[in-house]
């Protein structure tokens, strides 16, 4: 039997009816619906082997299947706890168990990580390749790139855009966020400009095809372009910009958006709303990006921060 048809036997109503509640009352996006559904369904085949449900686990049977997973990083040990944690707490709720047995399991101490990005340089650098690019693919490539990095999008927002989205009277998108939330974004002129060109050849690119989506699967399906696909065109225009592939990735180019901000003067408020962040805690990590750029150039630049200044 297939691995993926053991973990469905294993797929009992508790955890499915936990998902659904995720879907229906907090209104989680589906990514984060199947990111829950694989660290449950983990949990629930490990301790399957075991002849242990997972409604029925103990707290001692939820530390063996964190043992089992600390080889895994800290970040990822978190969010398999994290999920177990949601996952008891709605159990509890519906009276399916007495109580949490996660309560006294703390999570694995995490450093701070600082958010990887690109310079302003290297976007450039990278802009002006794709400027470079022909054909239709380069100006749909430069417009995916140029909103990205204009509008701070989180790739999958990027991706399912329609094309009403994008308001020329005002210079704005309208983006629909996590929770279906919303939120307008601000966009510059070159943002403007090659969507605008973008746009002009894509009723041509879909020859005769209808999609309500500004980068439509170029498949011939009624769909956006996959994530997967938008990130392999990163890769080889990184390569292409004679940067590191291994460095680019949708998300850096939405660290750059905010870092950028950050460092020329935006406020933390106007960042965290751009980017649709619900909690400003996590905006903040951009400023100690920023303090941790200017430290380290006073360091190199300074002459009394050399090491043997007189």
């Amino acid at each position: 039997m297939p691995p993926v048809a053991k973990k469905e036997k294993i797929f009992h109503a508790q955890i499915n009816a936990f998902l659904d509640m995720m879907l229906a009352e907090r209104n989680a996006a589906p990514n984060t619906r199947a990111a829950y559904a694989r660290d449950l369904t983990d949990a629930a085949g490990f301790l399957a082997k075991k002849k242990i449900d997972l409604v029925d686990a103990g707290e001692e049977d939820l530390r063996g299947y964190l043992r089992h997973v600390s080889k895994n990083a800290a970040r990822t040990q978190a969010r398999r706890l994290s999920a177990l944690r949601q996952f008891f707490r709605f159990l509890c709720s519906e009276k399916l168990r007495d109580e949490d047995p996660t309560r006294s399991i703390d999570a694995p101490k995490l450093g701070r990580v600082l958010p990887k990005y690109l310079s302003e340089k290297e976007v450039m650098r990278l802009l002006d390749t794709v400027a470079k690019y022909p054909g239709n693919d380069g100006l749909r490539l430069r417009a995916m790139l140029e909103l990205l990095y204009a509008a701070g999008l989180r790739v999958t927002e990027l991706v399912s855009l329609p094309t009403s989205a994008i308001q020329f009277d005002r210079d704005m998108v309208l983006v629909r966020g996590k929770g279906g939330k919303e939120r307008m974004v601000p966009l510059g002129e070159f943002a403007i400009k090659a969507t605008r060109e973008w746009m002009e050849v894509r009723k041509k690119w879909l020859d005769k095809r209808v999609s309500p989506f500004l980068f439509p699967s170029p498949t011939g399906k009624p769909a956006p372009i996959t994530r997967q696909r938008f990130f392999q065109l990163l890769k080889e225009l990184a390569l292409a910009a004679k940067l590191d592939p291994k460095r680019l990735s949708p998300h850096v180019i939405r660290h750059a958006f905010a870092t950028h901000l950050i460092e020329h003067g935006a406020d933390l408020r106007s960042v965290q709303t751009m980017l649709g962040h619900a909690d400003i805690a996590t905006t903040q990590i951009y400023t100690h990006v920023a303090g941790e750029r200017l430290a380290r150039t006073v360091a190199e630049h300074h002459p009394l921060a050399k090491k043997g200044a007189a």
